[in-house]
């Protein structure tokens, strides 16, 4: 079965590849195994220089890139202009921080030398989403690489341009052959993959349907696995609040990416003294925005990347008038691609699936709390725990119910969003393990501990 590459836009087929053979799939894990050998013995200072290197190639080529995420998944072209910088960012800080982070740390026992080593864990296969299909991958891949593993790259089955571009670029910085290679490869090739003993780790970033298979053939073959799943995230707006702020930022922390964000705020939680001035702004905001080719500079929503994330969020959009809810349509849907106009959903209730399941696209319910306390209990009922953001202009409130929300990230007066300096990643059905940071680095070493006595 072939791999197309559609472009969302125009529906149109814009390549096929051949997925590879399982002989295929065997040669390249063999290849990859060789390189490993090397890469991992070779000094981590010898490793950063090539990931500076391509740091300075993304920024180089990135309109060429933009254009070609663009192409495959539909985001206007300026946001996939800020995710290549975005993954030029996370290379520099890799390189400049990496080196002392996997330094031996002195541990000082009774013994005559106590140390605690960073070793790579070998390889790691990063099965990677299509919302995000470069930073996903760099964030993954570039930590993993600067401990001395080798990556493998399964990405999602509608980018794979993006895929094969991102495995150039590695070449063009000069990585050893096989240190990062792609493969065209379907869901099931994947996971017989994963039940080889000669892949080492698994890192994931998907819905929780593919978290719970993965992590359950991974923990059988007892696999180190990250998984990044999916998320609800709650936009907590309290009384004392700058709300012509929050609103602004809420459309923004809605709709990046048309929606198609597992840290996109998806739940506004408003207290009812302020809903009315929060709901009128929060609308205004969002009528101003865009819709349309995602080419065009100015676009701010594009089509969504695929005919099923489409069809999903009409089908929660219909549960939700079914049981009550009022929607609110801003402007009509655009004509022609895979557009779904962004709307705002009141009277939402505990048994809508805007609210159950995660909303993968530009529907905002907002729900009215009478406390603080009551929005807490909101934000939390949920089985996702990703992120969350808190509005508040007393920032030691803020703070103290920052630490009653379950989740792995919050945002106080601002959306959530990735930082290379700060470690990612969720709990409950979110997932486990982080990317990212000083944390993200060490996820796929073995934290060895080595005693000498005389």
């Amino acid at each position: 079965m072939k791999i197309q590459s559609i472009n969302p836009y125009t529906n149109q087929v814009i390549k096929e590849f051949d997925q590879m053979t399982e002989q295929e799939v065997q040669k390249q894990i063999d290849n990859s195994r060789n390189a490993l050998s090397v890469w991992k013995k070779s000094s981590v200072s010898a490793r950063l220089t090539v990931i500076k290197k391509l740091s300075d190639i993304l920024r180089t080529e990135k309109q060429k890139l933009a254009v070609i995420i663009t192409s495959e998944m539909g985001k206007p072209v300026r946001e996939s202009l800020a995710e290549i910088e975005k993954c030029a960012s996370l290379c520099d800080y890799y390189a400049e921080t990496a080196a002392r982070v996997l330094r031996p740390e002195k541990i000082k026992t009774e013994s005559k030398k106590s140390y605690i080593v960073f070793q790579p864990l070998g390889i790691v296969l990063s099965i990677m989403p299509w919302n995000f299909p470069f930073w996903q991958v760099f964030r993954s891949a570039i930590p993993a690489i600067a401990a001395g593993n080798c990556c493998l790259l399964k990405h999602a089955s509608n980018v794979p341009m993006c895929a094969i571009a991102i495995e150039e670029l590695f070449r063009q910085a000069g990585f050893p052959e096989n240190v990062f290679k792609t493969l065209l490869i379907d869901a099931a090739a994947a996971m017989k993959i994963i039940d080889m003993d000669r892949v080492d780790a698994v890192s994931l970033t998907g819905s929780n349907k593919a978290g719970e298979e993965v992590g359950a053939l991974a923990g059988r073959r007892i696999k180190k696995v990250v998984l990044e799943l999916g998320g609800s995230d709650p936009f907590v707006v309290l009384d004392d609040a700058d709300i012509e702020k929050a609103a602004r930022i809420a459309a923004r922390a809605r709709m990046i990416n048309a929606g198609q964000s597992c840290i996109a705020a998806k739940r506004f939680i408003v207290m009812e003294k302020i809903m009315d001035q929060f709901k009128n702004s929060f609308i205004e905001q969002l009528q101003e925005l865009k819709i349309g080719d995602p080419m065009d500079e100015s676009t701010d929503i594009g089509p969504m990347s695929k005919k099923e994330i489409l069809d999903s969020l009409n089908d929660q959009l219909q549960d939700a008038r079914t049981k009550g809810a009022e929607v609110l349509r801003l402007g009509d849907t655009f004509q022609g691609g895979l557009f779904f106009a962004p709307c705002v959903v009141l009277n939402a209730t505990e048994d809508m699936r805007i609210l159950t399941e995660e909303v993968f696209g530009p529907i905002a319910p907002i729900i009215s709390v009478k406390n603080a306390a009551e929005a807490i209990r909101r934000a939390n009922s949920t089985k996702f725990g990703l992120g969350a953001s808190i509005w508040s202009q007393n920032l030691k409130r803020a703070e103290k119910l920052a630490m009653e929300i379950e989740t792995g990230f919050v945002a106080i007066n601002d959306m959530v969003k990735s930082d290379p300096r700060l470690p990612f990643g969720g709990v409950k059905k979110s997932g486990v393990g982080r990317e990212l940071s000083h944390y993200g680095l060490k996820e796929f070493v073995n934290i060895k501990s080595v005693v000498v006595r005389e």
